[in-house]
């Protein structure tokens, strides 16, 4: 696969699709269920970069800043706003199923919380992302799957 993306004969579109096609799905696998903290959007940030380096052949330690290596690769920062966007459609579909996926996803179970700093939980990130305000704005959106879709849809035209 490194001697496809790396190949400067292959147009760079060609190679960014098989980045698409190849390396996006195995790094994003089990994506829906991630808690996205700002240490972990850095991390998935800078992988994508890295990819990017590697495909136009620039050093880690070449003094080129991340927008020149985006517009020499012609796109944008995706990955992110892509992952977002499978958590927001698995989130909406497990809320309408209102089952036992339901109930741990929202955290709305019974029992004390434990001490300490609590965690952030996966619908208090995506009512960030899609402005929701509050997580039961969210909530109570997922009910309504053509309301749901334009705001995930929304949320994808501002992020990107």
């Amino acid at each position: 696969m490194k001697t496809v993306l790396t190949n400067k004969n292959i147009s760079i579109r060609t190679r960014r699709r098989a980045l698409e096609c190849y390396i996006e799905p195995i790094l994003m696998y089990g994506c829906e269920a991630w808690t996205i903290s700002k240490q972990t959007q850095k991390k998935l940030e800078a992988t994508e970069m890295w990819f990017l380096r590697r495909m136009l052949r620039i050093s880690w330690t070449a003094k080129k800043t991340n927008d020149t290596v985006l517009e020499e690769a012609h796109t944008t920062r995706l990955l992110i706003s892509k992952i977002r966007k499978r958590q927001a459609t698995f989130f909406g579909h497990v809320m309408r199923r209102e089952k036992l996926e339901n109930l741990v996803t929202t955290g709305m179970l019974e029992g004390k919380r434990s001490r300490g700093k609590q965690r952030e939980k996966l619908i208090e990130g995506l009512a960030d992302w899609l402005k929701a305000g509050k997580s039961l704005e969210a909530i109570e959106a997922t009910k309504d799957r053509k309301k749901w879709r334009t705001m995930i849809a929304n949320a994808v035209e501002q992020g990107t």
